[in-house]
Formats: structure tokens, C-alpha cells, sequence
């Protein structure tokens, strides 16, 4: 059930940013209705100076993060036989949203790279340039046990074989790029899973480190590595974990176009109200408002960082108990 309702979740990234806490309701492009009542969220005074200023650590119900990817429709095929057969990430069952909207779910580990048809016309999307070329999500890392075994699941789909070279720590590594034009970082490495099963990297193209580190820090609550050389890539990455699943950030220039639309990042919560209040506490950009996806019980909202990346953060069972506010 979870799987479902996080995948129908995705239908809000359509809605503006402009849209108020205080319209009611909300229909997105495809269809599906949001409950954007006030009610949904903490009123002020509820909520104590320290519960507003923690980060949302303590919140996060899963063992990573799921990534949602955006692609024009007529690659729909060729983006699923990339992902699905040269990638060879698990297929799981796709969600009909709609009669014309299909969410097509991959498995890495316990989480999800959620593929969605059709591009929205108030996000940006330039993916040119590759992992160097913009800012915003420019990469994902996989990692497999056997290079060789790649190779031939991707001339079996239809792709050119990646080419691995030998990195300075003994495992190899390949570029390529997605049907759409994202980025992947291949990794072969004897302790990997395959599937890459042990997690995915996303990889962030940052404009400012200090304040994507900090939002990713501070506000989002994620693990703080320390950071390491990427020669390959020629740059510093600053990691950001959550269980299997890890934030990649990184900067190689400035005065770069921006990519807002293609990718983004989802987390489990048990409490989305207090992600919004925390979010609104800090002045954090609000994408889509506090809403309950009619028909679901399912709460979400969605926040941008820095770079306007949209970070949603999905509540997947009505029940679950708020924090305690304040007396």
C-alpha cells in the first residue's frame, strides 16, 4: 500500500509554488485533487521555538529516499528499457494515475526511481552540459559487482556499452546518460550488490555549498559525511546520507542555467505538518502546499532547496500522531 500511495504522490509536482495554503483545493494537469485546507497544518503558537528550529531526522520512516524522474513522453519506451533492462533496476508493478498518466516504479534496494511521462511548463529543465553543465540534479550514481556483466545487459537493450576505466581505489567506472540526458555514474566494484541494490547516489549541482549543505544538514536532517575527492569527475563531493540512499553535493562553476523540473527527491515522514511548519519557520520555498491527496489520506508537501531541487516530503498514513505542540 505504501508503494501506491507514494507513487500517486507524485501527480502534486504540477501544482505552482504560487498557489496559497488558503485555496481549499487544488487539481493538478492530471487530474488528481489536493486538500490544501488550512486545518491540515500547525496553527501558530502550537509549536515551541525548539521543535520548529530541529531539523526532520527524527521524522523519516524508510531507509532511504525515493528519486522521481521527469522525461518527454515520447521517450516513454526507451526510458523504461533503459532503466529496466540496461540499468536493470527491479520492475515493479506500475500505477495507472489516470487513463492517459502511468507512474512506472524501478526497485534500488528498498527504495524507488519513480519514472513520470511529460514535462510541466512552470519547472526548468537543461540537462545540456551533463553532470557539469547546470545546477540542479545532474547525476545518479549506481554501483554493480561486474562491469562486464553491464556491458552486456546494455547491448542486449539496445545501448552502446558503457566504458569502464580503473579508478585510483581499484573499482572501475563508466559515464552515460539516460534517453532523456541525465547523467549515470556507473560504478563496478567486487563488494557491490547487484541492481544496485545498495542504494543510488543523487548527485546536486550546487550553486552555493555552504547553503546546500546547510539545507540538506539543518533543515532536511540528513547525515553529514565527510567529503571526498572525485577525480574522475573533477570536483569535491559532499555527502548527505540517509540509509541507502545518499545526497551527492557539488560545484564547478558559477552563473549556470538551472534544472528544476527533471529530477527530484522524495522522503517518508511521519509527519508532514511539521515539515511544512519548520519549512515556513526558515522561509524555505514552498513548491506545492500542505495537502492531503483526496481519495487517499495521503499528506504531502513540497519544498525547494537552494537551487529550487523540489525536496517532497510524503506522510503516508493519515493516523500517524503528530509532534506535541505546546502548551
Amino acid at each position: 500500500m505504501r508503494t501506491i500511495l507514494l507513487g500517486v504522490a507524485t501527480l502534486a509536482l504540477a501544482t505552482s509554488a504560487a498557489l496559497a495554503q488558503d485555496t481549499g483545493t487544488v487539481t493538478t494537469p492530471e487530474g488528481a485533487v489536493l486538500d490544501t485546507n488550512p486545518d491540515l497544518a500547525y496553527k501558530p503558537g502550537e509549536l515551541t521555538a525548539a521543535q520548529l528550529e530541529a531539523n526532520n531526522a527524527a521524522l523519516f520512516t524508510a531507509e532511504g529516499m525515493n528519486v522521481f524522474r521527469r522525461f518527454p513522453r515520447d521517450l516513454t519506451e526507451r526510458m523504461v528499457a533503459f532503466y529496466t533492462e540496461a540499468l536493470a533496476l527491479r520492475s515493479l508493478n506500475p500505477i495507472q494515475l489516470t487513463s492517459t498518466q502511468q507512474m512506472i516504479l524501478t526497485g534500488v534496494g528498498s527504495m524507488q526511481i519513480k519514472l513520470s511521462a511529460g514535462q510541466q511548463g512552470d519547472r526548468l529543465y537543461n540537462l545540456k552540459g551533463g553532470y557539469k553543465g547546470g545546477t540542479g540534479i545532474r547525476f545518479l550514481m549506481l554501483r554493480y559487482p561486474d562491469a562486464e556483466v553491464v556491458r552486456e545487459r546494455f547491448v542486449e537493450a539496445g545501448f552502446d556499452a558503457p566504458e569502464f576505466v580503473e579508478r585510483p581505489d581499484g573499482a572501475k567506472q563508466a559515464l552515460v546518460s539516460d534517453p532523456a540526458g541525465l547523467d549515470m555514474v556507473l560504478i563496478a566494484a567486487p563488494d557491490a550488490l547487484d541492481h544496485s541494490d545498495d542504494g543510488v547516489g543523487i548527485g546536486v549541482h550546487v550553486s552555493n555549498i555552504e547553503e546546500s549543505r546547510a539545507f540538506y544538514r539543518d533543515f532536511v536532517g540528513l547525515e553529514e559525511l565527510p567529503p571526498y575527492e572525485a577525480p574522475m569527475l573533477g570536483t569535491t563531493i559532499y555527502p548527505y546520507a540517509l540509509g541507502e540512499t545518499t545526497v551527492l553535493l557539488y560545484k564547478m562553476g558559477d552563473n549556470l542555467p538551472a534544472d528544476t523540473g527533471s529530477s527530484g527527491i522524495q522522503y517518508v515522514v511521519s509527519d508532514a505538518a511539521l515539515v511544512d511548519a519548520r519549512g515556513k519557520h526558515r522561509g524555505i520555498t514552498v513548491e506545492t502546499p500542505l495537502n492531503r491527496l483526496t481519495g487517499f489520506g495521503l499528506t504531502t508537501v513540497w519544498l525547494n532547496d537552494p537551487d529550487g531541487v523540489t525536496n517532497y516530503f510524503a506522510q503516508t498514513s493519515a493516523s500517524t500522531p503528530p509532534v506535541t505542540p505546546a502548551n
